[in-house]
């Protein structure tokens, strides 16, 4: 059972979210609601009281004390069939049973709260993990989770008093509507039933009302997670069967059975430990922070944050394994930056900078600081976007599949699909904007001034970066001749002297684009040109494009600035 609450200031609450890069936002006396704003996105177990709590806990107490339920595993535990089928619709499901906590009206929002959180951004909007809730009892075992043609299933959704069927929900009911469209094209869809066919749920869309609707005062849940990607499914799950335990309850896993191979095996016991242990040396740990602690105060800090610790003292190395309700360690440097928590910033000893210099603009920016006040006076609003994007904005939506145009360097065990490489060019960053500003008057004319990150085996880490400037118009009869003329005085007033070469390229329109090249030096500065209208309706553009870039690093190199 959890520990006795009792009361704390709100001065030693906002000490404690250090723990966790929190502080309180607001507070509101009367109901006793806190406002708190977390700093840290790559730990979706900190979007809960719960997780916030269990992270303080875990530091008062000195060690992180492991759940029953994971290593206390019954002989025979309730079994969830999967469908082969599902293996190309919605592959991977993971489930527990939570008994013993009796939900109040509190824990119910909290719950709740936590579900959307984990399905909406952890789970991208309930693309790669969906959450479903479940009261228990008149569940039979074993549950299947099986492929079923639409119109063949009917129940009553949560929410409504009308039985449909599941394709009527994908029309009419609000969670239809809203997440209809990652069931888009398939003919038979995922549906959750147990060993009497009482339906569930049609996930990722929404439970049933009869077994689907946890209410205040239940006190045996069933939890039930699935998505297209093993990881984050088991360790949403995790997260769920954690919040629970932490609140009394005693979880019982279930094993999942798999017709086909996952990268966890056929037979999955949910919840389980997903993190491997691993290694890094003492002297990475110090060498990161500045100063010298010692294994002991290293393993007391990673202990009393959660890791499972062991040393190798003949080599000064630390053997770290994360909590089951994380699975955030891409780095070394994830783990020291554990450590400096742990230990608390107001312990490491100030240092004064020892020289002191004179700072100044880089010619790159002056020239970059230059060329932004040129385009403002063309009429050109600027943008800031981020450079790490997605593949499919950078190349797929591009035309670029399997061309050198569309080579990329990307980022190794990534998070989030939307952000696993850089850009190799501008101008898919200003047409995500324009996608987005189909309700603005037109004309659009957007440019931006950034970095893009181009491969390059020849460079020292395989890949450089330049800076770019992209330039678009955007409007019912905009033309190839308008933004000639805007790249002609641009050049003009910062003294380069250019011809215009026909190329071929991919996104633009075949004999309406040229690469830029400098006169004197015959140096490729850029291109400029029409984009194909495939491209632009891959974007859900609807009215004519046009776009430059300009490679502001190549410029500087000119000296002629």
């Amino acid at each position: 059972m959890p520990d006795k609450p009792r009361t704390i200031s709100l001065s030693q609450l906002d000490e404690w979210l250090t723990l966790v890069k929190g502080e309180v936002k607001g507070y509101q006396a009367e109901t006793g609601e806190l406002r708190i704003e977390l700093q840290d996105s790559n730990r979706p177990d900190l979007w809960c009281c719960e997780g916030i709590a269990r992270q303080i806990r875990i530091k008062r107490e000195g060690i992180f004390k492991p759940y029953p339920f994971l290593s206390q595993r019954p002989r025979r535990p309730k079994r969830l069939l999967v469908d082969p089928e599902l293996q190309s619709i919605r592959p991977y499901v993971a489930a527990c049973a939570a008994r013993g906590y009796q939900v109040t009206e509190q824990g119910l929002a909290q719950l709740i709260q936590t579900q959307e959180k984990l399905a909406d951004i952890f789970g991208r909007k309930r693309k790669m993990v969906s959450v479903g809730l479940y009261r228990l009892e008149p569940i039979q075992f074993p549950i299947t989770y099986e492929a079923v043609n639409p119109d063949d299933v009917r129940f009553t959704p949560l929410g409504v008093e009308t039985v449909m069927t599941l394709s009527e929900m994908l029309m009419v009911h609000p969670k239809g509507v809203e997440y209809g469209t990652l069931l888009a094209g398939q003919s038979r869809v995922p549906f959750l039933r147990d060993a009497v066919h009482q339906p569930l749920s049609f996930p990722p869309i929404i439970n049933s009302r009869e077994i689907g609707e946890v209410r205040i005062g239940d006190d045996q849940l069933l939890i039930e997670v699935t998505g297209t990607n093993i990881a984050m499914v088991v360790l949403a799950l995790n997260i769920l069967a954690a919040n629970l335990a932490d609140r009394g309850a005693a979880i019982e896993p279930v094993a999942v059975h798999y017709p086909y191979d996952t990268p966890l095996g056929r037979r999955v016991v949910t919840p389980c430990v997903l993190s491997r242990p691993r290694s890094i040396s003492l002297e990475t740990i110090e060498q990161a922070l500045g100063q010298r602690f010692g294994v002991h105060t290293v393993k007391e800090a990673l202990e009393s944050y959660g890791y499972q610790v062991s040393v190798k003292r003949k080599s000064a190395m630390v053997q770290v394994q994360l909590p089951p309700y994380r699975h955030d360690l891409m780095h070394a440097m994830d783990v020291v930056e554990d450590v400096a928590m742990s230990l608390g910033y107001g312990t490491f000893a100030p240092e004064m900078p020892s020289q002191f210099t004179v700072g100044g603009l880089s010619r790159l920016e002056q020239v970059s600081d230059r060329v932004r006040d040129l385009m403002v006076g063309l009429g050109f609003q600027e943008i800031m976007s981020n450079i790490l994007g997605s593949p499919d904005a950078y190349c797929n939506a591009m035309r670029l599949e399997g061309t050198p145009w569309g080579r990329m360097v990307e980022v190794a065990n990534v998070m989030s699909a939307n952000f696993s490489c850089l850009r190799q060019w501008m101008v898919p960053s200003l047409l995500r904007v324009e996608a987005a500003s189909a309700r603005s008057f037109y004309p659009h004319r957007l440019f931006e001034v950034g970095e893009v990150a181009i491969p390059d085996l020849t460079h020292e880490l395989g890949s450089r970066t330049e800076s770019i400037l992209g330039a678009l118009i955007a409007h019912a009869s905009a033309h190839f001749s308008e933004l000639h003329s805007c790249l002609d005085s641009l050049l003009y007033h910062v003294g380069i002297t250019y011809v215009l070469e026909p190329i071929s390229h991919p996104s633009f329109l075949e004999g309406r684009v040229g690469k830029i090249v400098a006169s004197n030096t015959m140096l490729e500065l850029g291109l400029i040109g029409e984009l194909h209208p495939e491209v632009l309706e891959r974007w859900q553009i609807a009215v004519p494009v046009t776009a430059f870039e300009i490679n502001l690093s190549r410029l500087v190199d000119l000296e002629q600035l």
